[in-house]
C-alpha cells in the first residue's frame, strides 16, 4: 500500500496562505463583545469512564439519525474511542453498545473509533440503506455500520458491514499506522442531485485532509478514489512575522471538526489551534478561506520539553486572534434553513461555549451561547464533537443539538475517574436566546428529499 496520492486537486500551501494575508484582517464580527447567551439541558446520556472498569470508553463525537417517518424513533450514535460506539434514543437511554472490534484485515487490530457521521440512501446489495461511517484511528481506515430503519424499535440498530482489506488512509504500512498520524475527524458529503457519497477525513497530528468515495464491495462497504490536500501549518502575520502554532515536536496543527453543506459542497473545517476554514469541494475548486481565528492566533509560543507545555515567548504578545473561539476549535455542524439560509455551529472548547455563524454569504458571526444543566444534568464543559438537525425529532419540535461533555460532573459521577457523556439541547432554546430563525422542513437538507 502506497501513501495517499496528492493530485491536481491539492492546493499549495502558498495559495492557502493568501486567505490569511495581512490585507484580509477584518474588523471583529457583530456581537463579538457580547456575553454568551445561556441555554439549558436536562437530558444527558449515561456516563462513560476512561478506565479498565469502564472499557476505556471516552466520548468524542455524536451523530443524529433522523427516522424517515416516525420522528420519535430517531437515534443518536456516538463514538467512545477504545470503548467503541453507543446508540441512544431521544431520552438518552442506551439502546446498543458496540465494542471497537478488530478491523477486517489481515493485520487488523482492535479499533479506536474517533468520529462518526451519517450517509443516507447508500446503495448496498440492491437496496438503499442509511449508514453510520466511523473513523478508526488504530487501523487508519473507515468502518461502516448499517442503520436498521426501525430505529429505536430495532433489536440491533447498527450492524457492521465494513469490507475486508480496506487500504490505510494516511499510512504506507502498519508500522506507519502505529506512529499514530491516522484517520481522525470525519464528515460525509453527499452532493446535491444524488450519486456517490464521500467521506471527508482529517489526519491526526498533520494538516492533511482527504476525501474518499464510498463503494460497494462484495455485499459490504469500502472506499476508493482517495484525494488529499494540505492545509497550512504556518501563517504570515500583519507585523511581518510568520506564526506557527506551538505543539510538541513532530505535531502539526491538525484539524478535526468537520461538516459539509450538502447543498453547496462547502466544507467547514476546524483547525484546532488556528480557527475555522471553509473550502469548496472537490479540493482545488476554490481557494480556502479562514472564516474566524482562535483568540490566541499569532501569539508566538515556545515548547518546554520539561513541562511538555507551550508558553508565550513574550507575555505581552496580544497576537491577531478573533473574538470568540478559545482554542481548541472543535465540533462543527450545520442547522439547515430554507435555500441558502441556516446556521453554522462551532464548539469553542477552551471556554466551554459555542459560536453561531450564518450559513449564507461570508458566514457572519451571529452570537455565542453556553449550556447550563438543570434537573440533575450538569453544564457542558470542554465540548469536542457536536451534531445538530433542523428536523423534528420526538419532543424536540424545532430541532436538536447533541454535544459532547468533558469532564462530566453531574449527579452520581465518580469524580476520581475520567468521565464523559453527551447532552441534548432543544434548538428552540438556542433560537430564542440568539433570535435565530427556525425551519423544520425536510427539504432544507438535500439528503432528506
Amino acid at each position: 500500500m502506497t501513501p495517499l496520492l496528492k493530485g491536481a486537486a491539492t492546493a499549495s500551501v502558498a495559495a492557502l496562505l493568501l486567505a490569511t494575508a495581512p490585507a484580509a484582517w477584518a474588523a471583529a464580527p457583530r456581537h463579538a463583545g457580547d456575553a454568551p447567551a445561556v441555554v439549558t439541558t436536562d437530558n444527558e446520556t449515561p456516563v462513560l469512564y476512561d478506565d479498565e472498569a469502564g472499557g476505556n470508553a471516552v466520548g468524542d463525537d455524536p451523530a443524529i439519525w433522523v427516522h424517515p417517518g416516525e420522528s420519535d424513533e430517531s437515534i443518536v450514535i456516538v463514538t467512545a474511542k477504545e470503548g467503541g460506539l453507543r446508540v441512544y434514543d431521544l431520552e438518552s437511554d442506551e439502546l446498543q453498545s458496540l465494542p471497537a472490534t478488530v478491523a477486517p484485515r489481515a493485520d487488523g487490530t482492535e479499533g479506536r473509533y474517533n468520529n462518526v457521521d451519517i450517509a443516507y440512501g447508500v446503495e448496498l446489495d440492491g437496496e438503499r440503506v442509511d449508514v453510520a461511517v466511523v473513523s478508526d484511528r488504530y487501523n487508519d481506515q473507515l468502518r461502516f455500520f448499517t442503520i436498521d430503519p426501525a430505529g429505536t424499535e430495532a433489536e440491533t440498530p447498527l450492524v457492521e458491514v465494513t469490507a475486508a482489506e480496506q487500504p490505510f488512509l494516511f499510512s504506507a504500512d502498519r508500522a506507519t499506522v502505529d506512529e499514530g498520524h491516522t484517520a481522525y475527524g470525519l464528515a460525509m458529503w453527499q452532493p446535491a442531485g444524488g450519486g456517490d457519497a464521500y467521506a471527508v477525513v482529517t489526519q491526526e497530528g498533520a494538516t492533511t485532509l482527504a476525501t474518499a468515495r464510498i463503494v460497494e464491495i462484495d455485499g459490504a462497504l469500502g472506499y476508493a478514489d482517495v484525494a488529499t490536500t494540505d492545509m497550512p501549518a504556518s501563517f504570515p502575520l500583519p507585523d511581518g512575522t510568520t506564526w506557527t502554532p506551538c505543539d510538541e515536536p513532530g505535531i502539526e496543527p491538525h484539524l478535526e471538526g468537520l461538516t459539509v453543506d450538502q447543498r453547496t459542497g462547502v466544507l467547514y473545517a476546524a483547525q484546532e489551534d488556528v480557527g475555522l476554514w471553509r473550502l469548496q469541494l472537490p479540493f482545488g475548486a476554490a481557494e480556502p478561506r479562514l472564516i474566524d481565528r482562535v483568540k490566541d492566533f499569532g501569539v508566538h509560543d515556545a515548547y518546554d520539553p520539561e513541562t511538555e507545555e507551550c508558553a508565550p515567548v513574550d507575555a505581552g504578545d496580544e497576537g491577531f486572534g478573533g473574538p470568540v473561539l478559545e482554542a481548541d476549535a472543535e465540533g462543527v455542524d450545520l442547522y439547515y434553513g430554507p435555500g441558502a439560509t441556516g446556521y453554522l455551529i462551532v464548539s469553542s472548547q477552551g471556554d466551554d461555549t459555542f459560536a453561531v455563524y450564518e450559513r449564507q454569504g461570508r458566514n457572519r458571526l451571529v452570537g455565542t451561547f453556553r449550556v447550563d444543566g438543570v434537573e440533575g444534568a450538569d453544564e457542558i464543559n470542554g465540548s469536542d464533537g457536536l451534531a445538530v438537525t433542523n428536523r423534528v425529532v420526538g419532543d424536540y419540535r424545532e430541532g436538536l443539538l447533541v454535544t459532547h461533555d468533558e469532564p462530566e460532573t453531574g449527579e452520581g459521577v465518580d469524580g476520581d475517574r475520567d468521565a464523559t457523556n453527551f447532552s441534548y439541547v432543544d434548538w428552540d432554546d438556542i433560537a430564542e436566546a440568539l433570535q435565530l430563525k427556525v425551519s423544520t422542513a425536510a427539504g432544507n437538507d438535500p439528503r432528506f428529499r
